[in-house]
């Protein structure tokens, strides 16, 4: 089966785009639960500082309970679960109650999907493409985590900084001194915004999570990949923020989450961008 994928490009590309699929369907879950599990543990982190001891009510992970429908509370069965396929065949209803079913679980599976399919056609068989698959559902269900509470929950954040530089360890993606040396600078030169921006306005920019995001961005791309993604994110940031206060009159002071833009900005950087540097450098040179 190796040599088969090894061998057909287009196979490899159909086998990934199903895989993407698949884990988008878990990554839904991922982004439901990791949040209120992270709020469970503080909740029983602060009992045990008053003395107390905390127990929940029910179990609650990423395995239990089944997931059900949140307004009927019906259990949800295997064939109700295929990816974007259910969505479709349920017309985006629950079948037992006809209630409607967020966009966004097709959406978030169908996004897995498409990226999974192009990461492995751009990379072909092999670690590295094995390694964009990993980063790319890391940063989809950051995204979407962020999006929803403001939260880039070290559970994945850190795991995913050690993962680039365990790859790269074997020079996936890059040698691992530019690795080490990215995951050090991502972390600082956020970690400077942060405390400048602080000192001068008395206000938090951004959260730490947005520092070891972007550390982690280093350890898998190297410290060369960072000035292209800061760039990029920012940019995608100040569209997105003009339009959300332009066009929907999205408050000033609303808080809008960094982390998105910088998972793009990694998105980018992943796939172009030793494309857009070499261009870059191209242009500076240029007579």
């Amino acid at each position: 089966m190796i040599h088969i994928l090894q061998t057909s490009p287009l196979l490899f590309t159909v086998m990934s785009a199903i895989l993407g699929l698949m884990v988008g369907s878990f990554l839904n879950v991922v982004i439901h639960r990791l949040p209120k599990m992270l709020e469970i543990g503080w909740q029983q982190q602060c009992a045990e500082l008053r003395g107390e001891e905390y127990v929940p009510v029910t179990p609650y992970n990423l395995i239990v309970p089944r997931s059900a429908c949140p307004h009927c509370n019906h259990a949800i069965s295997a064939w109700e679960n295929i990816p974007v396929v259910s969505y479709l065949l349920l017309r985006g209803k629950c079948k037992n109650c006809g209630a409607a079913i967020s966009p966004r679980y097709p959406v978030i599976e169908a996004i897995s999907g498409i990226l999974c399919a192009y990461a492995a056609w751009h990379f072909g068989f092999g670690m590295t493409a094995a390694g964009a698959l990993l980063l790319v559902w890391a940063l989809l269900a950051l995204t979407a985590i962020d999006f929803d509470t403001q939260l880039l929950p070290d559970d994945i954040t850190l795991p995913l900084l050690w993962a680039g530089l365990l790859l790269n360890l074997f020079g996936v993606f890059t040698d691992l001194y530019s690795a080490v040396l990215g995951a050090v600078t991502g972390y600082l030169v956020l970690w400077s915004v942060y405390w400048l921006f602080k000192l001068i306005t008395g206000k938090e920019g951004m959260g730490y999570g947005d520092f070891k995001l972007l550390a982690a961005l280093g350890a898998w791309m190297g410290w060369q990949m960072l000035p292209l993604i800061i760039l990029l994110s920012s940019l995608v940031g100040a569209v997105v923020g003009i339009t959300l206060i332009v066009a929907l009159k999205h408050g000033r002071n609303i808080p809008i989450p960094f982390g998105p833009y910088l998972a793009g900005g990694g998105f980018i950087a992943l796939f172009w961008g030793q494309t857009l540097t070499q261009g870059y450098l191209q242009l500076l040179v240029a007579p």
